[in-house]
């Protein structure tokens, strides 16, 4: 790892005093007081430095410890690993530059944006359009288009995408029963289902549905590829055998809509899943009590969940909810079954599509909450908003960030609660973003058929892969 001690020492500064670039310390979550000791001191394992850089002189406070003195400590061996930082050392670093520079345009399009996604890697990023396009970047090429993709068969829009982990994969998922793969690795750019290449459909039907037909909100490769867990509108996970080409398990997860699933750790055992009855489910599929018996239940949405984010360790995980929080779970405090009269019953009625959530229910709280902390301060509206952990690789996964309805994207301290930044610049809902794994580099997409790029180039400058500054524009529908 190599850092300019000028250029990063005096960028980081600036960040520091900096307010009108979003970057500030507001706080707005809840819990903090009582946090999880154990989530407490695993972040900041994975996100501080060695204690000996971060000694304390005596009659003097404690303050961060900035990027110049690590570089020097490193070159003293201060902290006894032959001129070397450990992962947590960079992680201390590299998280105190955040995304928040910018933004720099990728691409524009004249529909709605629903997904972002970078590689496990980096190298690739994947954008989503209601328009029936997914078009695959090439990071590590100035973000030229590898694929671009025209989807079949599809209905309303993308709902989601998942590149397999080899990246020779790509599925995508609409309000349809089929969910269609394309060949990511092959040499043709212009990808038209069925015209230059065929997308061979996954049917997540059944026989005995009678052409009933549903849609796909959430869909993800299992860690070794081959496997797909998904979420439906029939109220149902499924997994489906990518080597046998069929569905190996259905289940009856939620009383409503399954609006997002995700494997909770690399084991593939562990399903997470978040529903519009407000309830997040955990499924182990080692240990199947009962058909459609989840292992267990979270209660603590006052509305549905829109998505889950899981940290990988199959511990903790957040989620998105229409009750304009995130929240913070630990698996091992969920109950078998939902505490009794754990639906709470309120008095106004909403459809978060089309009105604005009622001012008298911003601060109601679940009597029987299972989360361990909850964040407030973004828009859960319109659309199903995506919420993240940020990388391991580069923060210590110490911030958690999201889209918002009112074209936001916010970041959150992850231990503190602190809104650390808000990111401006689009003019309709930002439905999803993702943080490149190894680098201070976000992007955003948005209703307003943007993608845009947030870094935090050390000298300021624009980075090379940008051609173009954003021009902000409206579009109308």
């Amino acid at each position: 790892m190599s850092l300019m001690p000028d250029e990063m020492g005096y960028a980081m500064s600036r960040i520091e005093i900096e307010t009108d670039s979003g970057v500030g310390s507001s706080r707005s979550g809840e819990h903090f007081g009582g946090l999880d000791q154990e989530i407490n001191q695993i972040t900041k394992l994975k996100s501080s430095p060695h204690q000996r850089y971060s000694r304390v002189v005596p009659g003097r406070h404690e303050l961060p410890v900035s990027t110049v003195r690590m570089l020097a400590g490193r070159e003293s061996n201060l902290s006894g690993r032959g001129g070397r930082f450990s992962a947590a050392d960079c992680c201390h670093v590299l998280s105190r530059y955040l995304p928040v520079k910018g933004p720099w345009l990728v691409d524009q399009m004249n529909s709605r944006a629903y997904v972002s996604q970078f590689s496990t890697d980096g190298s690739l990023f994947i954008g989503g359009f209601q328009g029936s396009h997914i078009r695959i970047y090439n990071v590590e090429k100035g973000w030229k288009v590898q694929k671009d993709i025209l989807a079949k068969s599809l209905r309303w829009t993308v709902t989601d995408t998942s590149l397999s982990p080899d990246q020779r994969n790509l599925v995508y998922a609409s309000m349809s029963p089929i969910v269609h793969i394309v060949d990511v690795g092959s040499g043709t750019t212009e990808s038209h289902a069925n015209v230059t290449e065929i997308h061979d459909g996954l049917d997540f039907s059944a026989d005995e549905d009678g052409g009933y037909s549903f849609g796909i909100f959430s869909v993800k490769f299992s860690t070794d590829g081959r496997e797909l867990v998904a979420g439906s509108s029939d109220d149902s996970i499924y997994v489906y055998d990518l080597e046998a080409n069929r569905v190996s398990l259905r289940t009856v997860a939620h009383t409503s809509d399954v609006n997002t699933v995700c494997f909770a750790d690399e084991s593939g055992n562990l399903i997470l899943s978040g529903g519009d009855d407000n309830l997040c489910k955990v499924w182990d599929r080692r240990c199947f009590i009962g058909r459609d018996k989840a292992a267990g239940v979270l209660v603590g949405h006052l509305e549905g969940v829109t998505f889950i984010d899981s940290r990988g360790d199959g511990r903790y995980f957040i989620s998105n909810g229409k009750d304009q929080t995130i929240k913070l779970w630990d698996i091992r405090k969920m109950s078998s079954t939902p505490p009794a009269k754990h639906e709470v019953h309120l008095n106004y009625e909403w459809d978060y599509r089309w009105m604005d959530y009622p001012p008298e229910a911003r601060d109601l709280k679940h009597p029987f909450d299972q989360s361990v902390s909850t964040y407030k301060g973004h828009s859960v509206l319109r659309t199903l908003i995506r919420c993240y952990f940020s990388p391991l690789h580069s923060t210590g996964q110490k911030y958690i960030y999201t889209g918002s309805n009112d074209s936001s994207v916010y970041i959150y301290n992850l231990v503190s609660g602190d809104k650390v930044a808000v990111l401006k610049h689009h003019s309709s809902p930002v439905r999803d973003c993702n943080w490149h794994p190894h680098y201070p580099t976000l992007i955003s997409s948005s209703w307003d058929g943007d993608l845009v790029k947030w870094e935090f180039p050390g000298s300021g400058e624009a980075p090379i892969m940008s051609k173009k500054r954003v021009r902000r524009r409206h579009l109308y529908y």
